[in-house]
């Protein structure tokens, strides 16, 4: 029987990608042994390792990331739930697994989960919250899509040569970065997710600003 864990990494922030994870094992006593958890749990020198461990043990794994842009464009028809559990879909479809574990961003995990089913051909769908503190195939692919969203946060420093923070409206590095460029430049930076209530304010402020200089 394999089993498939669904999880992901970055849902909340206002700037950066969104990332999700799957990960597929016939048997999730490696999984144990390497000691996997709710990746917000673990250090990121933890999840470095253990991303290396997992790579190397499981018998497939894959990350679907979507960018700030994408995710503003769907957003103007889908709730963020529909896009992650399109990307769930996607993920979830990469390989062949018997029973699919997905950590569930939304309310009614019944509903959700019986959505999923649906898309995948009868596959039996498990969706819980806190699924990743639950079912170490989960903890896995949370562990594949956390460190992912990491490493292209890092690559998103390099190209603004600033810091950037993590991403999240509460983390004020970030928010004085995306504050900072549209004062200068009038619009959000690349990889900010403009639909994003804090960054609505901000560019609305900056709005308002230039009328009463004008």
């Amino acid at each position: 029987m394999i089993s498939c864990g669904v999880d992901e990494a970055g849902r909340g922030p206002m700037f950066g990608p969104l990332v999700v994870g799957a990960v597929y094992c016939d048997d999730d006593s490696v999984l144990k042994r390497i000691g996997v958890k709710d990746s917000k749990k673990l250090s990121p020198g933890q999840r470095e390792r253990m991303y290396d461990e997992i790579s190397d043990s499981v018998m497939h794994w894959c990350v679907v990331p979507i960018s700030a842009e994408d995710i503003d464009s769907k957003m103007k028809t889908q709730s963020l739930n529909m896009i992650e559990l399109d990307l769930f879909v996607e993920a979830v479809s990469a390989y062949g697994a018997d029973t699919v574990y997905a950590d569930c961003p939304d309310v009614n995990t019944e509903r959700f989960g019986r959505i999923m089913e649906s898309r995948l051909d009868g596959r039996k769908v498990v969706a819980a919250h806190k699924a990743d503190a639950l079912y170490p195939v989960v903890s896995a692919a949370s562990i594949m899509a956390k460190v992912t969203r990491d490493r292209m946060l890092d690559d998103l420093r390099k190209e603004f040569d600033v810091e950037i923070g993590s991403g999240y409206p509460s983390d004020a590095v970030t928010a004085g970065f995306i504050e900072k460029w549209i004062k200068d430049n009038g619009c959000a930076p690349k990889h900010t997710r403009t639909s994003w209530e804090p960054v609505r304010k901000m560019l609305s402020a900056r709005k308002t600003t230039s009328l009463d200089d004008w």
